[in-house]
């Protein structure tokens, strides 16, 4: 599904009065409707208390106020406007709940009153707040969160940014967000996903032409979209078919990020996976594989790779590695720099770059730029901010759309949700993974899970947002069976088999 911003969304919906014909009120009164709708659903008590703003949000508020006044609930709207503010459409819709005896008053304080014992809908912003409210405003949202009530948000909780999430001053909080046409991104960044709650987006009658346009760059990653992208495994096929990914990784103290990254690979269908590490370390990780191998590099003497393991892995890329996966437990060192600067440029297999390999590659956005095959970086937000020496990340989604467009490598921003963006301007935003994927070792297994796609013939649009999905659907499958608190690395890699099954309907 597509997501979209503000602007995006009221383009839409001019596009659907102005060009298709369809009248703003039509789309009002099926907005307000569906809010009404799920209202009586979702709450069992007959009391709700409509919060309105003067805008169209507002008219929104007052048709699903309407709606369920004459579904027999007890209901009262309160305007945070003066009457002669409201635009023209919500003016409208005061003027018939008024006739049809909803209670409605203008005010922007509340009491206990109006909310004991109600359902709160909160209809007094909508997805184009950019400044947090006035003071009086907040102080009523305040007492909203405060008093216990359950709210329904319209559209997006007000006070919360459409476009990034952001709280801007005081927020409701609601307990579910009705919205409509297409999910904004206020709605899957956080904090504003958190304030949203449990997220219905309704169909109120935009043309549907409107809502897969491909000038809408950023879409959700579900069950669905990666199920249709899965390599599929032919009877007649064999081990080298599925790819033999190089992984690069480990030093000394380190030697678990290697064989997890690789143990992943092997779980997500690669069809070989070979271990290049220092050689000082080389006999505790053969102590430790079974299907895997080991290649032994040069050692720069502290236990991390020397500039000198160049030749040795550019031989055996050009006889046997399809994939190169980079970066975990590596350490850096002005040998690892040099390492993987001259990877980068001069590799023919694509690559898939984490941890210290994207720790090695900071400030250096020219060298990415300068890549001969493929990359996939997977930073955290953390090392996304070194790569760019920026101080931090604020803007996940137009941060990694413009790194990726600049650079032309393909790029995996770890976080919730984990946004990946393409050369091309496409956005995926992930939508599975838990809080118990928080833990030392998660991010290596998800090197080895794109790895190993990218080996079995997937781009790398596809690899990377197919991995990731993956990734947090095995984290999904772990949690289940052993709870989020405890949950490890090694958790996510057993549940890579049954999250593959999931997809494939069994």
């Amino acid at each position: 599904m597509k997501v979209v911003t503000a602007d995006e969304m009221r383009t839409i919906d001019r596009i659907a009065i102005d060009d298709y014909r369809i009248p703003g009120p039509v789309l009002m009164e099926r907005a307000g409707l569906a809010v009404a709708v799920r209202v009586r659903e979702l709450h069992k008590g007959k009391k709700v208390t409509v919060l309105c703003g003067g805008g169209n949000n507002g008219g929104d508020g007052l048709v699903a106020a309407r709606n369920l006044f004459n579904w027999g609930f007890t209901v009262s709207a309160i305007i945070f406007a003066k009457k002669d503010a409201l635009s023209p459409d919500s003016a409208s819709q005061y003027r018939i709940a008024k006739k049809m005896g909803v209670p409605v008053e203008f005010r922007k304080t509340l009491t206990q009153r109006d909310l004991h014992g109600a359902v709160v809908v909160d209809a007094v912003f909508g997805t184009g707040l950019s400044r947090p409210a006035a003071p009086d405003i907040a102080s009523a949202f305040a007492f909203v969160n405060g008093s216990g009530a359950p709210v329904v948000a319209v559209d997006i909780p007000s006070g919360v940014s459409s476009d990034t999430g952001e709280v801007l001053g005081e927020a409701i909080r609601a307990d579910c967000t009705v919205t409509f046409g297409l999910p904004k991104r206020g709605h899957l960044l956080y904090p504003g996903a958190d304030y949203a709650g449990r997220l219905f987006v309704e169909d109120i009658g935009f043309p549907v032409s409107l809502l897969h346009a491909d000038s809408l760059s950023v879409e959700t990653v579900d069950r669905g979209l990666v199920s249709g992208m899965l390599p599929i495994r032919h009877k007649d096929s064999y081990k080298g078919d599925y790819g033999h990914v190089l992984v690069i990784a480990g030093s000394r103290g380190k030697t678990g990020a290697a064989l997890m990254t690789a143990r992943a690979c092997l779980r997500s269908g690669a069809g070989l996976v070979t271990l290049g590490v220092p050689e000082s370390i080389a006999g505790i990780i053969q102590a430790g594989v079974t299907e895997e191998m080991v290649l032994p590099l040069p050692d720069d003497g502290a236990g991390m790779l020397s500039a000198e393991a160049l030749d040795p892995v550019f031989a055996f890329i050009t006889k046997k590695a399809d994939v190169i996966a980079i970066g975990p437990g590596m350490g850096t060192s002005p040998d690892t720099e040099t390492l993987m600067a001259e990877l980068v440029r001069r590799a023919t297999a694509p690559m898939v770059i984490d941890a210290d390999g994207l720790n090695s590659l900071k400030g250096k956005k020219d060298i990415v730029k300068a890549a001969k095959a493929p990359l996939v970086l997977t930073p955290h937000p953390g090392e996304m901010a070194r790569l760019l020496q920026h101080d931090a990340i604020e803007d996940r989604i137009g941060t990694a759309s413009a790194f990726s467009r600049e650079t032309g490598a393909y790029l995996v921003l770890k976080g919730v949700p984990t946004v990946t963006a393409s050369p091309e301007g496409r956005v995926f935003l992930n939508t599975s993974g838990n809080p118990g994927m928080a833990t030392g070792g998660s991010g290596d297994v998800l090197t080895g899970v794109i790895a190993a796609l990218l080996g079995q013939s997937m781009s790398p649009i596809e690899a990377s947002v197919c991995g990731v999905f993956l990734h947090g659907l095995a984290g999904d499958r772990a949690a289940e069976a052993k709870g989020m608190q405890g949950l490890i690395a090694s958790d996510i890699i057993a549940a890579l088999p049954e999250a593959f099954m999931v997809l494939d309907g069994r």
